[in-house]
């Protein structure tokens, strides 16, 4: 049975330990480097001992903070309809340093792009909410994009006009 901690370890065991501690991990999905050093350090493996197992899974291309970052980006995105603050956010708890994540973003996340996912956002809330007063719908659709990370300008306005082309529409 393979062991729960890095306790009692030493030397090649040690070594072999990390690398199963992050192989583990990188099962599922790509992971940031970070996220994989964090995970070693709960399970006792020695900061030196970590960064050389990094080093090597890095070299290999089982690491790559840029793929995580893409993949996280787009996922997040699509999924949960995050905007560019909250997403950027996100990345940094993975460890993605600020020029990475910034690049990245500014690659994948397009204004346009963005706006339509607030909007897709706003009238998936938008039928729950008929029947109370219009400033009780504003100020919700609007606090729910400014959860999403949207800016508080573009919350309202994209508010406004789903509310108007709501009105229309039932009309």
């Amino acid at each position: 049975m393979a062991p729960r901690t890095a306790e009692g370890l030493t030397g090649l065991e040690l070594e072999e330990f990390a690398r199963t501690v992050a192989l583990d991990r990188l099962t599922d999905r790509d992971r940031s480097r970070s996220d994989l050093a964090g995970a070693m350090a709960k399970k006792g493996v020695p900061e030196e001992v970590a960064v050389v197992v990094l080093d090597r899974l890095e070299a290999a291309g089982l690491i790559d903070d840029e793929r995580f970052a893409r993949m996280w980006v787009e996922s997040r995105q699509r999924v949960k309809g995050l905007a560019r603050p909250a997403l950027a956010v996100e990345l940094r708890r993975h460890g993605i340093d600020d020029e990475l994540a910034r690049m990245v973003l500014d690659d994948q996340v397009r204004d346009e792009d963005e706006r339509e996912v607030a909007r897709r956002l706003v009238r998936g809330r938008i039928s729950r909410l008929r029947g109370l007063d219009a400033q009780v719908q504003v100020r919700r659709l609007a606090s729910l994009l400014a959860r999403k990370g949207y800016p508080s300008s573009m919350a309202f306005e994209v508010v406004r006009e789903e509310l108007a082309a709501d009105i229309e529409h039932s009309e």
